[in-house]
C-alpha cells in the first residue's frame, strides 16, 4: 500500500507539472493599470481593417449615451463581487473552527513521531494530545477524533484490545474530558488498529464475519462511552452496526453518546497516508466486500437510509474531494447532519504540490473547506483543522 500511495502522489506532482509546462507564470509585473482608459475604445487600432463589434447591422455591442462600448444587459452578477465587503455579505457558505472534528493520531509513547506521508502530523503521545487539544481548543475548535498506533503484541483477530478499559483510547479520553470539559470526544468503532488482520473485522477463512464483528463493535462502543466519549464513529462499514450500536448504548445508559456513522465510506485508494500513521494496511486483500464500491453514487442513498432508521444522528462521506457528489446526495436525501472527511491521502497531496511551490496552501486550504460546506457538508474532519482555524482568526473571520 505504501507503494500505491507514493505511485499516487507521483502522479499528482506529475500533472501539476504538466500544467505548469503550458501555463507559466508571467515574468511582466502587474502594476492595476492606474491609467484611465478611453471607454470610447475609438482610435485604439492601427490597421483600420481591424474588427469593430459595435458596427455593422448586428453589431455584438452598442454605445451608451456617454458613447462608450456598452453591452447593454441589466443582470450583471459581477455587481455582487465587486469588493470584499460585497463579497462577504452575499457570502452563501462560511467555513468556522465549529465546523472542524480535528483527527489526532495517539501512540503510547513518550515520544512523538512523525508521519512520514502526512507532513506535518504525528503520532502524538499522551502528554503531546493534551497540548495539542489546548491549543486547538483555544483557536475554536472544540472537537476531536482519536485514532490509535496498537502495539502489534497486543493486535489479535478479535480486537480485543479495542474494548480495555486500560487501552489507550479511554486514557486519552478521560484526559482530554478532565481538562477540556465542554470539548466534544469523537471515537472511532472498529477493530482495523487492533487486528492482527488489518482488517475492520473479525476474519476468518479469508471473509470478514459481519455479526461476529458487531459483536465486538457493541463491546468497544460501550467501553469508550463508559470513558467519556461524546460521540462514537463506527467506520467498519458492517450492515447493521448501527442499531445494535445504539441498543447497546442504550441498555447502559448511554442515552445521550452520538453516533456518527461512517454512512458512505468507499474503498478508496487515498487512505494510504492514514494507514501508515496507525500500522493498519490490510494484511491481505483489499477491503472491498464491506466498503462502497467508487463507482457507485446511489448505493450511498441505502446505506444513509438504513443509518438513519437505526439511529444514527450524524451521516459522513468518506473521502471528500472527490465525493461531493455524494455529499450533496445525502443533503438532499436527509435531515441529519452530514459530515465530510478530509481524508489522508486529499491532505497528502496538498502538502506535496504546496512543498513544491505548485500551490499556494492556505489558499487551496480553505477554498476546499469551503467545497465542503457548499457541497452540503455541516462538519469536516480534517487535519488542517487547527491551521485552519488560525488562518480564519487571522483574516478576522471568527
Amino acid at each position: 500500500m505504501k507503494f500505491y500511495t507514493a505511485l499516487l502522489l507521483a502522479s499528482f506532482a506529475n500533472s501539476v507539472a504538466a500544467f505548469s509546462a503550458v501555463a507559466p507564470t508571467s515574468s511582466v509585473p502587474a502594476t492595476g493599470n492606474p491609467e484611465p482608459v478611453d471607454r470610447s475604445m475609438k482610435g485604439i487600432d492601427n490597421d483600420p481593417n481591424t474588427f469593430d463589434p459595435t458596427e455593422g447591422d448586428s453589431p455584438a455591442l452598442i454605445r451608451n449615451n456617454k458613447d462608450q462600448v456598452w453591452v447593454p444587459q441589466r443582470a450583471r452578477p459581477r455587481r455582487n463581487r465587486k469588493s470584499a465587503t460585497m463579497r462577504g455579505m452575499v457570502r452563501e457558505n462560511i467555513v468556522t473552527p465549529s465546523n472542524f472534528i480535528y483527527p489526532l493520531f495517539i501512540h503510547d509513547k513518550d515520544y512523538n513521531t512523525p508521519i512520514e506521508s502526512m507532513p506535518g502530523c504525528e503520532r502524538h503521545s499522551l502528554e503531546s494530545m493534551l497540548r495539542e487539544v489546548g491549543e486547538a481548543y483555544n483557536l475554536g475548535v472544540k472537537t476531536f477524533v482519536l485514532f490509535p498506533k496498537v502495539p502489534d503484541e497486543l493486535k489479535t483477530n478479535l480486537g480485543v484490545e479495542a474494548y480495555n478499559p486500560e487501552g489507550i483510547v479511554p486514557r486519552a479520553l478521560r484526559l482530554i474530558k478532565a481538562a477540556y470539559p465542554d470539548s466534544i470526544v469523537c471515537t472511532d468503532v472498529a477493530l482495523d488498529p487492533y487486528s492482527d488482520q488489518g482488517h475492520d473485522g473479525v476474519v476468518e477463512d479469508g471473509k470478514i464475519l459481519n455479526d461476529v464483528t458487531i459483536n465486538q463493535l457493541c463491546k468497544q462502543a460501550v467501553c469508550q462511552a463508559r470513558a467519556g466519549a461524546d460521540v462514537v464513529a463506527p467506520s467498519d462499514m458492517m450492515d447493521g452496526r448501527v442499531k445494535a450500536i445504539r441498543d447497546a448504548l442504550d441498555s447502559e445508559g448511554f442515552t445521550d453518546v452520538s453516533i456518527l456513522s461512517y454512512t458512505a465510506k468507499y474503498a478508496s485508494a487515498y487512505y494510504g497516508p492514514f494507514r501508515d500513521a496507525l500500522d493498519s494496511h490490510p494484511g491481505f486483500g483489499d477491503k472491498k466486500t464491506y466498503q462502497q464500491d467508487p463507482a457507485n453514487g446511489r448505493e450511498a442513498l441505502i446505506e444513509a437510509a438504513l443509518d438513519a432508521a437505526e439511529g444514527a444522528d450524524m451521516l459522513m462521506v468518506k473521502p471528500g474531494m472527490p465525493y461531493l457528489d455524494v455529499i450533496r446526495r445525502l443533503k438532499d436525501a436527509s435531515n441529519l447532519p452530514i459530515a465530510a472527511y478530509h481524508v489522508s491521502g486529499e491532505y497528502a497531496m496538498i502538502k506535496a504540490a504546496c512543498e513544491r511551490g505548485w500551490l499556494n496552501e492556505k489558499d487551496v486550504v480553505m477554498e476546499t473547506l469551503t467545497c465542503f460546506k457548499r457541497a452540503g457538508a455541516d462538519i469536516i474532519l480534517t487535519y488542517y483543522a487547527k491551521q485552519a482555524a488560525q488562518w480564519i482568526a487571522e483574516d478576522g473571520l471568527y
